[in-house]
């Protein structure tokens, strides 16, 4: 099959995956493609393709090309036509998704004109079958994910960065260290070559009868029940932490003391975002009216906090922590998934050591969220006083499980710390909201008063 980088360049900006619509895309370039199945009928092809940039920067994505015949209406997935042939993306074509799967059980290796592409079998992981079921799993975010027989789940990394994705380096990890409450890694595949050496995709068990954790809430947000098992997943995330701290021999994950200057480089950071997103801040909009003209107040508070030590010790950590990234299982136990950090991120900024304080404030923005989502998408506001119950639960369950010596000796301390991480995830927050779902802005500027509120002036 003859690709042509022409009939990707609309296609490609259209996809929910792409990191830069907002950015002029100057050119697509086809970089390398492997056929993965060379058929007159159902070929195949794993493509790197570059997308460059009016001002000389670019990107690499991942995309799986098949190609069928033409029907009298157009299927999903189409790229583009040509001749009586469409030109589609196979990710979640039922036989080339399967034909993908195989190629894990045959631990395939594909050469291309730069490089190959290899498929690796966790040790002791069960054959996938020649042809599983596929269906693809949900609406696509950053990457793509079918399930497989109703066992696995196959996760395809879009954008691609040279180096292992966080998501096979952490799933490894917390394996090897005994960390069960994760979809246990099946296996993964790679590209390495000259143009880069970088994770494709990874298999991990897909948890049947689950419950996503942010429905979890919204759905029984009355019960007293559900306080339990949130104080069930604060001993989790404690566990998970307790776990990521214990490769002192492991270099990438080994914990490590913060530098003298490590809050003052954090709070740093923090001041340059809230001095960019309040200069934007909208007049004449009521949800903003408690924070308008505050951002100098905000930014005093933050450099008193800034006065005491880190403490502690830093490791790598989830960093893209809240309710949606937790499954909870029928028996009441908690699973954690998508361990590769926030997707606008780079990967080496993902892999960076921190305080596990900042996977505890992204949690706990997280309830924030859920008890105002509760109105705003099914009308029902949470019961009085459920936000402060909820936080109170998970800090307990998680103080008791964490090892303490990865947080700031002493609670006046942790609290401080936590409070400027809870800030850094509201004034994101704050600017997500406003450029995308205004009517949901009230939720970070509750956030930022609140932390006003209980944030002592000296």
């Amino acid at each position: 099959m003859v690709v042509d980088a022409h009939f990707l360049e609309s296609w490609l900006v259209e996809q929910r995956w792409f990191a830069s619509k907002s950015r002029d895309l100057g050119a697509v370039n086809l970089l390398e493609t492997l056929a993965l199945r060379e058929s007159e009928e159902q070929p195949l092809v794993l493509a790197l393709v570059e997308a460059r940039f009016s001002t000389g920067t670019h990107e690499l994505y991942q995309v799986l090309l098949g190609a069928r015949k033409q029907t009298a209406e157009q299927e999903d997935g189409t790229i583009a036509e040509a001749e009586s042939w469409e030109l589609y993306d196979a990710v979640g074509d039922p036989v080339q998704g399967g034909l993908l799967a195989g190629c894990f059980d045959g631990a395939r290796e594909i050469e291309g004109e730069h490089g190959s592409v290899r498929f690796h079998h966790t040790d002791g992981a069960p054959a996938m079958g020649l042809q599983p079921v596929v269906r693809p799993m949900g609406a696509e975010q950053s990457n793509s994910s079918v399930i497989l027989d109703d066992k696995y789940v196959l996760k395809v990394f879009r954008r691609l960065e040279a180096g292992d994705n966080p998501e096979l380096e952490m799933l490894k990890f917390l394996t090897d260290a005994g960390f069960a409450n994760i979809a246990r890694l099946q296996g993964w595949y790679d590209y390495s070559g000259a143009l880069m050496d970088a994770t494709l995709g990874v298999v991990q068990d897909y948890v049947s009868g689950a419950t996503d954790g942010w429905d979890l809430v919204l759905e029984h947000m009355g019960d007293d029940a559900l306080i339990e098992r949130l104080r069930a997943l604060g001993a989790v995330s404690g566990d998970m932490h307790r776990a990521l701290g214990s490769g002192g021999s492991h270099p990438d994950f080994a914990p490590e003391e913060p530098s003298d200057d490590a809050l003052s480089l954090l709070t740093a950071t923090i001041d340059e975002q809230i001095e960019r997103v309040f200069v934007d801040l909208p007049g004449g909009v009521e949800a903003i009216e408690p924070i308008l003209h505050r951002g100098q107040e905000i930014r005093d508070r933050l450099q008193m906090m800034s006065h005491v030590g880190v403490g502690g010790r830093l490791i790598r950590h989830h960093g893209d922590f809240h309710l949606g990234q937790t499954l909870a299982q029928p028996d009441g136990r908690w699973v954690i998934i998508d361990f590769e950090g926030e997707p606008a991120r780079s990967l080496r900024d993902r892999r960076r050591k921190r305080s596990p304080l900042r996977d505890v404030a992204g949690m706990l923005r997280s309830f924030a969220y859920a008890a105002s989502a509760s109105e705003l998408l099914h009308g029902r506001p949470a019961p009085e006083g459920w936000e402060d119950r909820a936080r109170a639960a998970f800090l307990e369950g998680y103080y008791e499980h964490v090892d303490m010596n990865l947080l700031p000796a002493g609670q006046a301390a942790i609290d401080k710390l936590l409070t400027i991480f809870e800030l850094e995830k509201a004034v994101y927050e704050l600017r997500y909201e406003i450029d995308n779902r205004p009517e949901w802005v009230r939720i970070p500027v509750a956030g930022i008063a609140r932390l006003l509120q209980e944030t002592p002036a000296g």
